[in-house]
């Protein structure tokens, strides 16, 4: 099942291939069968690789299933729409019917969050919550707001950019910049699975095609009309998406819930997995997908 992943890619024992409709998916899928199926979705430039920390805590708890988005890391890129946020919601749900599951708890990661969010709002009939980590949930203000969209089309439609781009963030230097820009520390074999990432062409393309057809604000319309359980976390040191963007995504959706951080950054999950763990536990024990005993 692994075949076509790489000897030293984390996890790699869990991976397989899964094809829903004209999508080819690269999934990992860990834990404990039978147990409430937990679905993590990464964000924009990430892969399967971000949820290496969180597994171990996890697992005994959940059936846990982690792909790589369209575009990213070992998932080919979706033609069209398929790289929008209703695309890519529309293709994991069609995932989760190839694969017979239930996710009762959807996970997300920056824009990964978007993507739960809009799950649950499309009625994926199984979702009894969803936890939002550093979430990408309403467009950006500003002149950033009305540059970014456009400045990633552009970016995406040219054939060398993505090229360039690998190029010069292959750098180690580059990408620890790169990483210190959000915010977080990381230790080393995290530094060293983004520069692989960011090294790979297709996967630069897919991260910016990803960002080109990004447009929130139907999300941001829709979140009040959400009707599982939000928990919101955030890392208070987060440089990528100020932490008050999920206190307004907060107050936008009726009884939602936010826990700050302290000293984390946008990849807070990468930092202190255990820390994060012990939020996604208490989120699930609230939902009643496990038994308080299930936090010892």
């Amino acid at each position: 099942m692994a075949d076509g992943v790489p000897a030293d890619w984390p996890m790699r024992e869990a991976s397989r291939f899964v094809q829903a409709g004209a999508q080819r998916w690269h999934v990992q899928r860990l834990g404990t069968p039978g147990r409430p199926v937990l679905l993590l979705v990464h964000g924009t430039g990430a892969s399967t690789h971000t949820w290496r920390g969180l597994v171990p805590a996890l697992a005994p708890h959940f059936d846990l299933v982690a792909p790589d988005l369209p575009g990213h890391a070992l998932t080919p890129r979706a033609d069209g729409e398929g790289m929008s946020l209703p695309g890519m919601a529309r293709a994991l749900r069609g995932l989760v019917e190839a694969m017979g599951i239930a996710p009762a708890l959807l996970v997300g990661h920056s824009a990964g969050a978007a993507i739960a969010v809009r799950l649950a709002l499309d009625g994926l009939p199984s979702v009894r919550a969803v936890v939002g980590l550093n979430s990408a949930l309403l467009p950006l203000g500003g002149l950033a707001g009305r540059l970014f969209s456009p400045m990633a089309r552009v970016m995406a439609r040219s054939r060398v950019v993505p090229a360039l781009f690998a190029w010069r963030a292959s750098h180690p230097a580059v990408v620890q910049r790169l990483i210190d820009s959000t915010g977080s520390l990381l230790d080393a074999d995290g530094l060293e699975m983004y520069r692989r990432l960011v090294a790979d062409p297709a996967h630069a393309a897919g991260a910016l095609a990803m960002m080109a057809s990004w447009d929130l604000r139907a999300l941001a319309r829709d979140l009040p009309r959400l009707r599982v359980p939000l928990h919101l976390v955030v890392g208070s040191n987060d440089r990528t998406l100020a932490p008050e963007e999920s206190r307004r995504a907060q107050a936008m959706v009726p009884g939602a819930t936010f826990v700050a951080l302290p000293g984390l950054g946008h990849l807070a999950h990468e930092e202190r997995p255990q820390r994060v763990a012990d939020e996604l536990l208490g989120a699930a024990r609230r939902a009643g997908l496990l038994p308080a005993a299930a936090a010892a």
